[in-house]
């Protein structure tokens, strides 16, 4: 159950960025190109310090990597926590092929018997 629990500590700060549209949006522009707080604030209607914010959150759930260049900060976009997220939702994603799967052959089954009735004791005189 621990190692459960870690994994999601590891995702907990991901999901946490992820569920802002501005800083999705700012993982795109990311997914393109690394780029300074000036680039990324460029593409908002928003202040830097506020761009900061929304940089910093993704930061802390690792989803970006931040890279002093002189008096520059170098925002890059970190893949490998991405395929974390991606990681953790595919297991829901197996368990509902599994559930759908059996739904599908158990409403198969049922058409089967629709189609071939089993034969009753009447039936069997009949013939």
């Amino acid at each position: 159950m621990r190692a459960q629990s870690v994994e999601n500590e590891s995702v907990q700060g991901a999901f946490r960025a992820l569920s802002d549209p501005t800083r999705r949006s700012i993982l795109m522009l990311l997914a393109k190109d690394e780029m300074t707080i000036a680039e990324v604030s460029g593409h908002f209607e928003m202040t830097r310090a506020a761009v900061k914010k929304h940089l910093t959150i993704l930061q802390e759930g690792e989803l970006i990597s931040v890279i002093p260049a002189g008096r520059e900060r170098i925002n890059r976009l970190e893949p490998v926590a991405l395929k974390r997220v991606l990681d953790w939702l595919n297991y829901f994603n197996n368990f509902w092929d599994e559930k759908l799967s059996a739904l599908q052959k158990s409403v198969e089954r049922d058409e089967i018997q629709k189609l071939n009735p089993p034969k009753t004791d009447d039936a069997q005189k009949d013939e």
